[in-house]
């Protein structure tokens, strides 16, 4: 299997590696079949764990090869990063703005987005999905780069992604479907929906990596925007839902145990 996963195209590569964290999603998400709630505490460490594990991918794994990326094709160093970063998350700003969706744990009228008529489980799916496009990009992305001929990106620190993502989709599996049964959904649908919210990772995987494979210039500009809309989903979701029920402090130290690991992974492996 890892032979293969060597010598294949980068998109089959990225596909896989999406595959993969959506299985570990769709693990976590299964839990619920055996767990009938998940105590406020540990809901929010586990946010915390995802949101750790996003900041330092957004560095270790896609800033700091875009601004060594961008010095060996030329560029200004900080230029690509800082656009590519502005770009990101401008984008998932603005997808905020336009897609229905509702965060868990609030009423039917605090939906976002435009007004529709969708039912709560179909924009409970529309949140997730949102949450877990930049992550998929962020993986596609690493695969496409490590395609290239550049000698700053690596299969390693693709790998390193795609496993630090797939690590914090396990809990984030659970942070869906176990307070989705709890609002009274039956263990199978919540399973469903645990699991739908990371299907869009291989797709947007494939996509990540088809764009820097078949328009390598803007290599640096994709990794760094991969980064800056991950950054944006820890910033606008993931912490301010760690710190409404007075778990600011463990929130918090799993922040940083979820950064160190995912640090440890990328330097580690690639």
């Amino acid at each position: 299997m890892i032979e293969w996963l060597h010598q294949s195209d980068p998109i089959w590569q990225a596909l896989f590696a999406g595959g993969f964290t959506w299985a570990l999603t769709a693990l976590g998400a299964a839990l619920v079949f055996g767990l009938t709630n998940v105590h406020r505490k540990l809901f929010d460490a586990m946010l915390g764990f995802a949101g750790g594990v996003m900041l330092a991918a957004s560095y270790w794994s896609l800033l700091a090869p875009s601004i060594d990326v961008a010095d060996e094709l030329g560029w200004p160093s900080w230029f690509p990063a800082a656009i590519g970063f502005l770009l990101g998350g401008g984008f998932l700003y603005g997808l905020d703005r336009i897609l229905p969706h509702l965060h868990r744990g609030l009423p039917d009228e605090s939906a976002e987005g435009l007004k529709t008529a969708w039912q709560r489980s179909v924009l409970l799916i529309s949140a997730i999905t949102l949450h877990n496009i930049p992550e998929g990009l962020a993986v596609g992305v690493a695969f496409g780069s490590a395609g290239s001929d550049l000698t700053m990106t690596s299969l390693g620190g693709a790998t390193a992604l795609a496993i630090g993502i797939g690590l914090q989709n396990v809990p984030e599996g659970v942070a869906v479907a176990v307070p989705l049964r709890a609002e009274g959904m039956s263990r199978s649908k919540s399973w469903l929906i645990g699991q739908a919210s990371a299907i869009v990772e291989p797709v947007a995987a494939v996509i990540g990596a088809a764009v820097v494979v078949y328009a390598a210039p803007v290599l640096p500009f994709a990794l760094s925007f991969a980064a800056g809309a991950m950054v944006y989903v820890v910033v606008e979701e993931l912490v301010p839902e760690t710190q409404q029920e007075g778990n600011e402090d463990v929130a918090t130290l799993f922040l940083m145990l979820g950064f160190a690991i995912m640090m440890i992974l990328d330097v580690s492996l690639g």
